[in-house]
């Protein structure tokens, strides 16, 4: 007869996953080649990475992209992890006009604590100081604009610009990110080699010894918060045990936010998860890197107004009613999926996303504005979301800085109704 996990045991490991996740995706994100130091090392195969510099994208990603799931497609991203553990790290951010920007920081626990961009600090120039637990120390001579105390001394920072499709655009947004850099408060560089310890690109569950030495280390760090216990250290043979358990469950299981109409928010987590344990752990397993809800939210709709599964053997409509579009301070987007891989869908017009920036946008004659979706081109007068002939598909409504009535969960989602 098999015995009952550890209820103790099985509670450790729900609250130290994030850990481990954080540190799975420092490792697959950090550089291995710094611009003018080289490489970290100069052994293919080695763990070693540079933090405290920027990596960058810059283009949008689309259908040959795979390294992302359910990426969005209308921001190019820029990437950094910081390692506070010398001291601070001083970010310096040219001014970005009117142009919608965030640099998004998570702790360890992947709690979304901090921000610096268009919503919470502006678009003009500014130098922002993080520090971890050591403290600030001196500040650079000439002051900061803002600074930040992290809770540990590792941090995740999560960069998006919003980019037009224009190659103008793109260069500009390009010659931006080349203006972002990171220094210490006496102005040195501030990169650091690191042993991240772990092979990013494997996303298995991992065996009980990586995993508790991986947490180990990460916890020495960035210590749980003080409203926070769990049994620790753990014995090896129980987690090799139960481990397995945990991350298929975690991976699948469902927790989103019902909002009506056939819609649900997977992630409604504002600075910090607080005591909702298992729901950080689901979201560090599936869905990791997830910024708060006011900077952006992701509501999503895998089924019709009738709760059958979207397929693009069908023809849907999304139809807004007058002055009842999504209400945000920046701006939306509807962004169709392929269910099988998250991954975006090729097609004939190149169209992944379409929102109120696409050209051509057009609204009924008393001012609604429907979103017809399907596999075949629906001709002119209609504004069109191709999806996959034949496949069952998802979308998601992003809503970047939401107004107070998506926040609250007041909005009025319409469903994706199925045309005969």
């Amino acid at each position: 007869m098999p015995m009952t996990p550890d209820p103790d045991l099985r509670d450790a490991l729900i609250r130290t996953l994030p850990l481990f996740e954080m540190m799975r995706m420092r490792a697959a994100t950090t550089a291995r080649r710094h611009p003018t130091l080289g490489f970290a090392s100069p052994e293919r195969g080695s763990t070693l990475r540079w933090v405290n510099q920027f990596t960058h994208t810059h283009r949008k990603l689309g259908p040959d992209d795979r390294e992302v799931v359910s990426p969005n497609n209308d921001t190019v991203y820029s990437n950094a992890w910081l390692d506070l553990s010398q001291g601070p790290v001083v970010i310096d951010t040219p001014d970005m006009g009117e142009r919608y920007w965030t640099l998004g920081l998570l702790d360890a626990w992947t709690n979304p604590f901090a921000y610096v961009g268009r919503r919470t600090t502006g678009n003009r120039r500014q130098r922002t100081l993080v520090h971890g637990p050591s403290g600030p120390g001196p500040l650079p001579e000439g002051g900061v604009s803002q600074v930040i105390a992290a809770p540990g001394d590792d941090v995740w920072l999560i960069g998006r610009v919003l980019v037009d499709d224009s190659p103008a655009d793109l260069d500009t947004v390009r010659a931006l990110q080349a203006e972002f850099s990171m220094s210490r408060p006496d102005g040195q560089d501030a990169a650091m080699r690191v042993d991240t310890a772990l092979d990013g690109r494997a996303l298995d569950t991992p065996d009980a010894g990586l995993y508790l030495s991986t947490v180990e280390a990460a916890l020495r760090r960035n210590p749980a918060a003080a409203d926070e216990s769990f049994a620790w250290p753990l014995p090896h043979d129980a987690v090799a045990a139960l481990l397995p358990q945990v991350f298929e469950e975690l991976r699948q299981q469902q927790q989103p936010h019902e909002l009506g109409g056939g819609w649900a928010l997977p992630v409604a987590v504002r600075t910090h998860w607080g005591e909702d344990v298992l729901t950080r752990a689901r979201v560090a397993r599936n869905l990791i890197g997830a910024l708060g809800i006011e900077e952006a939210m992701y509501p999503t709709a895998e089924v019709d107004a009738e709760g059958r599964p979207l397929d693009g053997a069908h023809t849907y409509e999304l139809r807004f009613p007058p002055g009842a579009g999504p209400h945000v301070g920046a701006f939306w987007s509807l962004t169709m999926y392929r269910r099988s891989d998250c991954l975006f869908v090729a097609n004939p017009i190149g169209r992944y996303s379409i929102g109120d920036r696409t050209p051509g946008l057009r609204r009924e004659g008393d001012g609604s504005l429907a979103i017809r979706v399907s596999a075949r081109d629906p001709g002119p007068g209609h504004n069109w979301l191709p999806a996959p002939y034949g496949e069952a598909f998802y979308v998601v409504l992003r809503l970047y800085q939401p107004a107070a009535e998506h926040l609250e969960f007041r909005y009025d989602y319409p469903p994706m109704r199925r045309l005969a």
